[in-house]
């Protein structure tokens, strides 16, 4: 079903309004001072005529001016993206309502980020709470529970004999196996590396992670004498990261990946390289991208993605400058 005409715009609809006033105050004006028609000298007419085209021109010119902050406003309303904010509408045409509503709008706009940013936190914070639990769930309960069975099926094996032996050893092998995989699980949900040694050192350890039960060659280079960060800076540096790395062993066929922080005209840079497919410009974001721009929202960084020297995506995360 096709969309509801909106008429003709508001600029022309005020021109054209405009135009037939001056049009008929005119005419008024012609037949007040010269009652007959024969009266009416052309010179007189192609006066009246040449300032009805002035008064139209100016009247023109005012009116675009007056409405320039409203189009400009309509443009750029359209192309606001809630995972990019900072972007604000440079407010012209003078002190006219126009121009007020477009800083009303600016300021709006300022909330808006403001709530965005605070649910974002809430939601995040909530999310790494849950993580967490989750992470200690693994650790405690199922890891435990699984190295109980490792041990009782040691010990059983001992008092049996030959054959069945062979197969109990096999049943504490998938055991211990499933217990490496549940200590996996919970690192990736909670990394302990960054609590315990910082950034640098997690990040060493996320890409020997990732190469180890991925095909990647992944190296790290960490810039000496960082900025301090803060828990937030560094916990969403590290989430991109991870989830970066996760996408390019998961869908972009590559066989190398870099990851490089280093700082870049004061402000940190994340940058992770790939030599996959890329990522196509027009590519649908799935959640895990969302979910890194959210998470660049959340500190006020910037995150790009574009073709990489490598050949395939990078991933750029640049925090604001201290």
């Amino acid at each position: 079903m096709s969309a509801p005409s909106r008429g003709p715009a508001l600029f022309w609809r005020l021109a054209i309004g405009n135009a037939a006033v001056l049009a008929a105050a005119c005419a008024i004006t012609v037949l007040v001072f010269t009652p007959r028609a024969e009266d009416v000298a052309v010179r007189e007419l192609a006066v009246f005529a040449g300032g009805l085209a002035v008064m139209l021109a100016i009247n023109l010119l005012l009116i675009r001016r007056a409405l320039a902050p409203l189009r400009q406003l309509t443009a750029f309303a359209r192309g606001i993206d809630p995972l990019e904010p900072g972007r604000r509408l440079d407010v012209g045409g003078g002190d006219s309502e126009a121009a007020e509503l477009a800083g009303a709008f600016n300021e709006m706009l300022g909330r808006l980020e403001a709530e965005r940013r605070d649910s974002v936190a809430r939601a995040l914070a909530a999310q790494e709470g849950e993580r967490l639990r989750v992470a200690q769930e693994l650790h405690d309960g199922v890891g435990q529970s699984l190295t109980g069975v490792v041990l009782q099926l040691g010990r059983a094996a001992r008092d049996m004999p030959e054959p069945q032996r062979e197969r109990v050893l096999e049943a504490q092998e998938t055991a211990r196996d499933s217990l490496e995989e549940i200590r996996r699980i919970a690192r990736m949900l909670r990394p302990e590396a960054l609590d315990d040694l910082g950034l640098a050192s997690a990040l060493m350890v996320l890409g020997e992670r990732v190469a180890e039960h991925s095909e990647l060659d992944v190296s790290v280079h960490v810039q000496s004498g960082l900025p301090s960060l803060n828990g937030d800076a560094e916990l969403v540096l590290y989430r991109v990261a991870q989830e970066a790395l996760t996408n390019v062993a998961r869908h972009a066929n590559a066989r190398r990946a870099q990851v490089r922080l280093t700082l870049v005209n004061t402000r940190p840079r994340l940058e992770v390289d790939d030599d996959g497919d890329g990522y196509p410009p027009n590519a649908r974001e799935g959640g895990g991208v969302r979910g890194m721009r959210e998470r660049a929202v959340l500190i006020g960084a910037t995150l790009r993605i574009a073709q990489g020297p490598l050949g395939g995506a990078r991933v750029t995360l640049d925090l604001p400058g201290s």
